[in-house]
């Protein structure tokens, strides 16, 4: 199946989009709770207002109005109803309250004395009519048990409270009286209208202010990661002299910085070593195949006929082949262990039995060329470990110490116990030490010291990377002390059984 190709987006990009996505989010909460719950909540507190207002209204004036059943005079009944009605509206400019008869006569506010409301107090629109009266008894009438009111809204800004009051119209005995309040939220929709269009230019600015910021942000933020991003490119082209670091505005970059001037050293080295290991590859392949094919043709040429120098040159012939061999040898077992195709047989052996018999083959060194090897090893001590690898080990450091050790010729091989359940195997020379800027690279392929030396052991450069390849499949710790001028002495630590 055929992937579509993978379509990406700037850091720029994503952040301004991200800030536009996050400030419509937010503008579109607030108008979902203007255009929603606000209007429900000013729905809510009218009715609210409305009936409590109503509630007060029905009670003051059936009180006021029962006066006439107990004889009390006309005129100063109809007083004090205006004087209530007169109250309770200057407490409430909003609401404009009536009392009415069964035929739709305004009774209450009357004309008449010194509490007396003129309609022209009373908004054309708030003046009861014929229809809406009749609409609110029609709901009085199905909802008979409202005595104290019912609440009634007749469009978006104007609400009704209808309540039958519990005595009877001056007008006929046999007539009912209704209290009827009108009540306008206009004030509300006019204030909810202007904050309508105040939010509709709060969202302009905050669209606004919403791409400025992100843009600026997004260019903060994306300042380094593009010079960041061409040093890469530059590193990768193999320029190695690059910084990556630089005066960052938060940690995250400056610990990236830190961490590609690391890995810039690090891959520097490796092409460093990659070039100095196929110098050295070719160099120790070349030599004996040259050595080999020169004295194959002088035996053809010139000593074919003479015992002696056929000999001498067909040795030399045999121990360039042996050092190609060697060479061949070690790269393969070097690749087998770090491939893992080289599983470790371990088993519990005496180390300090196993450290003699090693040494006992560097013995002729000591027969032929004056050097001297100072064994300091306990006895009985146990290790479990694959034999066969920690023989290269041991056999590798031993021949390296050798081959760089001071003119007196002498090295220093130690086993002892020391805390912890640990053997301290140690290999010390006399040599001229190795610069502290070298310790870490020792341990590298084809490594070789700026120092010139007599090299008694023949090796190809790769013993110290076969023992740190052998001693990390062990899991073993390992390592170097090394002054210069005084020598240096390599250790490992091996699990005591």
């Amino acid at each position: 199946m055929i992937k579509g190709k993978q379509r990406f987006h700037s850091l720029n990009f994503i952040l301004w989009f991200s800030f536009l996505i996050f400030a419509a989010f937010i503008i579109a909460l607030t108008w979902i709770f203007q255009t929603t719950l606000l209007r429900v909540f000013f729905t809510s507190q009218a009715e609210e207002d409305l009936g409590a207002i109503g509630r007060s209204a029905y009670e003051r004036l059936n009180g006021a109005l029962r006066g006439r059943e107990d004889g009390v005079v006309g005129n100063y009944v109809d007083e004090y109803v205006n004087y209530c009605i007169a109250d309770l509206q200057r407490d409430n400019p909003l609401v404009s309250i009536y009392v009415m008869d069964q035929a739709g006569e305004v009774l209450f506010p009357s004309d008449e004395g010194d509490f007396a409301v003129s309609d022209d107090t009373a908004q054309e629109e708030d003046y009861p009519d014929l229809e809406r009266f009749n609409m609110m008894q029609d709901k009085l009438a199905r909802q008979e048990d409202e005595k104290s009111g019912i609440i009634f809204k007749m469009s978006d800004n104007y609400y009704i409270f209808g309540a039958q009051l519990d005595v009877p119209s001056q007008s006929s005995a046999d007539s009912d009286m209704y209290l009827y309040i009108s009540y306008s939220t206009e004030l509300s929709e006019m204030t909810y209208g202007t904050m309508r269009i105040q939010l509709i230019f709060i969202s302009i600015i905050v669209i606004f202010l919403a791409l400025v910021i992100s843009a600026l942000i997004s260019m903060k933020l994306t300042k380094p990661i593009t010079r960041i991003t061409r040093a890469a490119k530059r590193m990768a082209e193999g320029d190695f002299t690059v910084n990556f670091k630089g005066e960052y505005s938060y940690a995250e970059m400056d610990a990236l910085a830190e961490t590609l001037d690391y890995a810039k050293e690090e891959i520097g080295k490796s092409d460093q070593l990659q070039k100095e290991v196929l110098a050295n590859v070719t160099h120790d392949l070349k030599t004996p195949l040259t050595m080999i094919k020169a004295y194959a043709s002088m035996i053809q040429e010139i000593s074919g006929n003479n015992p002696e120098k056929r000999v001498k040159h067909t040795q030399i012939i045999i121990d360039e082949s042996d050092r190609l061999t060697s060479l061949v040898n070690d790269i393969l077992n070097l690749s087998k262990i770090r491939s893992g195709m080289d599983i470790l047989k371990t088993r519990t052996f005496n180390l300090s039995e196993f450290v003699h018999t090693v040494l006992e083959r560097f013995d002729f060194l000591s027969e032929t060329q004056g050097y001297t090897i100072v064994r300091d090893i306990d006895d009985e001590l146990y290790t479990e470990a694959d034999m066969e690898k920690i023989e290269q080990v041991v056999y590798n450091l031993v021949g390296n110490a050798i081959n760089y050790t001071g003119e007196d010729k002498k090295i220093v091989v130690g086993l002892k116990r020391i805390e912890g359940g640990k053997l301290r195997f140690t290999v010390t020379d006399t040599g001229k030490g190795i610069p502290e800027e070298e310790i870490k690279t020792i341990w590298d392929r084809y490594y070789r010291s700026a120092e010139t030396h007599k090299r008694p052991i023949k090796g190809t450069g790769l013993g110290l990377s076969i023992v740190k390849t052998i001693l990390l499949k062990h899991d073993f710790e390992f390592g170097v002390e090394s002054e210069v001028g005084k020598g240096s002495t390599f250790y490992v630590l091996f699990p005591e059984k």
